[in-house]
């Protein structure tokens, strides 16, 4: 018997060893390295790209867009003069539109289950970044990765977290979050996402539905709002040399 015991040893030793060797990876993307720690970082259900980012999709003149609701809200874009809205109900869907105006490419990003609407330069270096969604998630906000490199990327940190550019961030362009009336009115001349996008989606109403008024969150979170506050209370976030604060729109609301 004893020779039978030495050789399960040895198979239990080997085993551990090529799970020590292969390290910590999520979706196939290697996290030993990683900026933040390894266990907070969560399967959000889709493997990678089972959410598809968009990129130079089909943009369309306000007159065209009579899919749009004036109450629809829109992410938007004002670069060298030209407008473009990117509406939020096409962006539930793919949390990702890799575009251009000009020489400037960039990457409009959204989190369905934060709200947080991010536009990034998306050059680094000599290189354009093509973004797309690894299926993961960080405090139950949108980790994105670039093709490019496949380094992980947090959206509301604006860096890489793990990868060849680990700890590299990307300069963030002015965004406004509005409804489409509003934009549409301020820019006449706005261009604004196809319904045409190539993939075959329900655009017509939020793959989210409910959630941002219910206090459940899908996921974990490392803080959570003070009990005065709806867990998916709105905020005007502001950084100032490394110092970050929150205004909550309940707030500014009653006081505005």
């Amino acid at each position: 018997m004893t020779p039978r015991i030495l050789v399960y040893g040895s198979l239990a030793i080997i085993a551990f060893w090529v799970l020590y060797a292969k390290g910590i990876s999520k979706n196939g993307f290697d996290l030993d390295d990683a900026l933040i720690p390894a266990k907070e970082i969560r399967s959000g259900g889709p493997p990678r790209d089972g959410i598809p980012a968009l990129i130079d999709p089909e943009l369309i003149a306000v007159s065209e867009a009579e899919y749009l609701k004036d109450d629809d809200r829109v992410l938007a874009v004002v670069i060298s003069g030209e407008a473009r809205a990117y509406p939020i109900r096409i962006l539930d869907q793919h949390e990702i539109v890799n575009d251009g105006i000009g020489k400037q490419r960039f990457a409009v990003s959204y989190c369905p289950l934060c709200g947080t609407g991010v536009v990034f330069a998306s050059d680094a270096g000599e290189t354009s970044l093509i973004f797309g969604v690894s299926g993961l998630l960080y405090n139950s906000d949108v980790l994105m990765y670039d093709r490019n490199t496949e380094s992980l990327w947090s959206q509301l940190m604006g860096q890489a977290i793990s990868g060849r550019l680990k700890g590299v961030k990307l300069p963030l362009l002015p965004v406004f979050h509005t409804s489409w009336s509003e934009w549409q009115s301020r820019y006449p001349d706005t261009k604004v996402l196809s319904l045409d996008t190539g993939y075959m989606r329900n655009y017509s109403e939020s793959a989210y539905a409910g959630y941002e008024k219910s206090r459940q969150l899908y996921f974990k979170v490392n803080n959570k709002a003070p009990k005065d506050y709806h867990p998916k209370e709105w905020v005007l976030g502001v950084e100032v040399d490394g110092v970050f604060k929150a205004y909550p729109f309940k707030e500014l609301t009653e006081n505005s």
